[in-house]
């Protein structure tokens, strides 16, 4: 009897070919499984808050002072996830707003009243941000090496126009949104603030060009180079927006404090990385998540204020920041490798 061989079997559709991006679905169920991961992580901070301190830590001023720290660097993370996104990094961020916040309280930036500190705020914020950016995408530096150069420079304007003094904020405009009568429905400004950046952020990287633009970058910088895409004009616009985002960080924290410090945004760099790289955006590029960073900077605030609420030493917190950070990490190759 005489067998005929089978045809060979077509498993194009099992196997990607190379090159070929993975798809939408998987991207969305990885997506899903790291946001309810860290929604879990944040739902068991909750509950540890409130089985060891139930009066303190479930008090709604409590809870409102959480969001509110949360606020400031949330929006520095919100910059800082895009440039991440892109292949960068920042390490100038917390500098930036020292500087921000102190130009912007100085007596004569506060004889314009409550436009010209926001103005000034923001405006040096995107100038650093500016330089930073001519320095990465034109001069050709590392951006280690150039955020780290602007760190120091920042940091040392800001102690020179403060002289090491904290320059106190004499506008009621301003301070008035720092009282809870300022409040809406119970919601703080600063809150509302970091809401709207958020949501802003979000749509930029998941439903404009530009955003699409960041991750093809951080992807593969040539190979967004050779489809079209102006990978120094996109890297300076990355930059100008962390600046931004400084910039508005600034001025909530001036609000908060009601003052303005050459020691304000102290290791806000290592915060907002960290928030980032555990909200599942990748440190070598090309995948961010502005909804998993928000939530890293909510799980970070968080430990802080139960470590505080306990009255538990500074250092321990940090040992339980840099472990929850290396196993991010951990968890981000062990994704990586799988996919």
């Amino acid at each position: 009897m005489t067998q005929h061989a089978s045809p060979p079997r077509d498993n194009t559709d099992k196997v990607p070919s190379v090159g070929q991006p993975p798809s939408w679905r998987g991207l969305l169920a990885r997506a899903d499984v790291r946001t309810l991961s860290l929604l879990g992580v944040l739902a068991a901070l909750v509950l540890i808050g409130g089985i060891t301190k139930p009066d303190e830590f479930l008090d709604t001023r409590n809870l409102q002072l959480v969001l509110t720290q949360a606020s400031v660097i949330g929006v520095v993370t919100v910059g800082m996830t895009f440039v991440i996104t892109s292949g960068g990094i920042d390490l100038s961020v917390g500098a930036i707003v020292a500087l921000a916040s102190v130009w912007a309280t100085t007596v004569a930036t506060q004889d314009y009243g409550f436009a010209g500190v926001l103005f000034t705020a923001v405006i040096v914020g995107v100038g650093c941000g500016l330089v930073n950016g001519l320095l990465i995408a034109y001069g050709g530096m590392v951006p280690f090496i150039a955020t780290l150069a602007m760190l120091a420079s920042a940091r040392g304007l800001a102690l020179q126009i403060t002289d090491g003094k904290t320059q106190i904020v004499t506008i009621p405009g301003i301070l008035d949104l720092g009282e809870r009568d300022a409040y809406v429905l119970g919601i703080p400004p600063l809150v509302m603030v970091f809401a709207v950046v958020t949501i802003i952020g979000w749509l930029i990287l998941n439903r404009t060009t530009f955003g699409r633009r960041t991750v093809a970058v951080g992807g593969n910088a040539e190979a967004a180079r050779l489809a079209g895409i102006d990978v120094r004009r996109q890297r300076l616009y990355l930059y100008l927006l962390s600046g931004l985002c400084c910039g508005i960080a600034a001025f909530l924290l001036i609000i908060l404090s009601g003052s303005g410090q050459n020691t304000n945004g102290n290791l806000y760099e290592l915060d907002a990385i960290a928030a980032a790289i555990i909200g599942g955006t990748l440190l070598s590029g090309g995948r961010g998540t502005i909804t998993g960073s928000v939530l890293g900077v909510l799980i970070f605030t968080t430990i802080t204020n139960i470590f505080a609420l306990n009255n538990l030493q500074s250092d321990v917190q940090q040992i339980a920041k840099g472990a929850i950070i290396v196993a991010a990490v951990l968890v981000q190759r062990r994704t990586a490798s799988a996919s």
